[in-house]
């Protein structure tokens, strides 16, 4: 009897232990699931940490970076203050190439794999018209655009012409000291082999009065030939050949940018200049944010300050003429006091390029 109450304790015991152990591996195996779950959320929450930190990355680079890239021709101290002032206002960085309208487009072509300009600014509303023509800038509504000079933004809204230049004829007054002769009459036997003209497969402003003149008067192609048959030579692009006249080695350039002038008189050079009565062609600058910009709202922002207070003071105080209507100039002829060709930019466009190479062509 004893020997069996003995086996019955001792199995109690056995159940009992065998039962605590179960419940010991059940807490365990439960604790492990736990610690398991718990580490596979935090690699899910460090998965999707990098998730987010590459799509914010990938966002930042898609909106742009701290920088705009400007492409813009001369006069280099005014790009130089613009590019200044805009950061200073706004922290964004400018990064240039000065150059001339030629240099600009020539660059332009050669980045087409790999584009990095956002801003292009040229000296030739024509060659802007074609940059438009084959897709290459975008539409946009500037600041201010209610007071910019009628017919200075295209009809899309891509070109934006935040200044002007008109040109003129230069003369040294040392040779000539004074002078008024309308474009035909520059041909005549008075000037022969002293007049000058900058080259217009490097000027834009000049490329662009060419096309005005053979398209806005009758007789347009004849006064070139005329010019071409009186000994007209071409020194070179604006400064080249501006500096041709300062010097005195020609008496009168026809078709000089009328801010190089004004520039020049006011450092005491012996020049001046005057619009003839038949008219000249005011060609606005136009500033144009390209469809391949890598910082489109930094372009954006750039052409709102070109047609801000600050940046159309500046316009005017290097002798352009301002793309708005309101700013006045002081030290040179205002806009509505120019005598002007009827100009069809459309027109001239198409006859810009071919005028330019056959005014070379003829003065060899």
């Amino acid at each position: 009897m004893k020997r069996r109450v003995f086996a019955l304790l001792l199995a109690g015991c056995l159940c009992l232990g065998l039962a605590a152990c179960g419940q010991s591996t059940q807490e365990d195996s439960a604790a492990a699931d736990t610690e398991a779950a718990a580490e596979t959320e935090t690699e899910d929450a460090a998965a999707a940490a990098d998730t987010e930190e590459a799509a914010g990355e990938e966002t930042a680079e898609t909106a742009g970076s701290g920088k705009v890239t400007v492409y813009m021709p001369s006069p280099a101290g005014l790009a130089d203050k613009l590019a200044a002032a805009f950061t200073e206002q706004t922290g964004i960085e400018v990064e240039q190439f000065q150059g001339t309208t030629g240099e600009i487009l020539a660059r332009l072509e050669t980045e087409q794999a790999n584009p990095v300009a956002d801003v292009v600014i040229l000296a030739s509303w024509s060659d802007g018209l074609s940059m438009k023509e084959d897709g290459q800038i975008m539409s946009y509504t500037p600041a201010n655009a209610d007071l910019v000079n009628e017919g200075w933004i295209d009809e899309d809204s891509m070109l934006f012409g935040y200044s002007a230049s008109a040109v003129g004829v230069i003369y040294n007054t040392t040779i000539y000291p004074e002078l008024s002769a309308d474009w035909p009459e520059l041909a005549g036997a008075d000037y022969t082999d002293d007049i000058a003209i900058p080259d217009p497969e490097k000027s834009g402003a000049c490329k662009d009065f060419l096309a005005g003149l053979v398209t806005g008067l009758d007789n347009g192609e004849e006064i070139m030939q005329s010019w071409a048959d009186n000994g007209l030579t071409v020194p070179g692009a604006n400064s080249a050949a501006l500096e041709s006249v300062t010097t005195g080695e020609k008496g009168i350039l026809i078709a000089g940018v009328d801010y190089n002038a004004y520039s020049s008189i006011a450092d005491g050079e012996p020049l001046n200049i005057y619009y003839p009565a038949s008219g000249t062609v005011v060609n606005p600058r136009p500033a144009m944010i390209m469809n391949t910009a890598p910082n489109v709202d930094n372009a954006k922002a750039f052409i709102d300050f070109l047609f801000s207070d600050e940046a159309q003071q500046m316009v005017a105080e290097a002798y352009l003429l301002p793309g708005r209507s309101d700013i006045q100039c002081e030290g040179r002829t205002n806009l509505a006091e120019i005598p002007q060709i009827p100009t069809d930019w459309n027109a001239m466009m198409d006859v810009a390029d071919d005028t330019a190479a056959r005014l070379n062509e003829i003065c060899q």
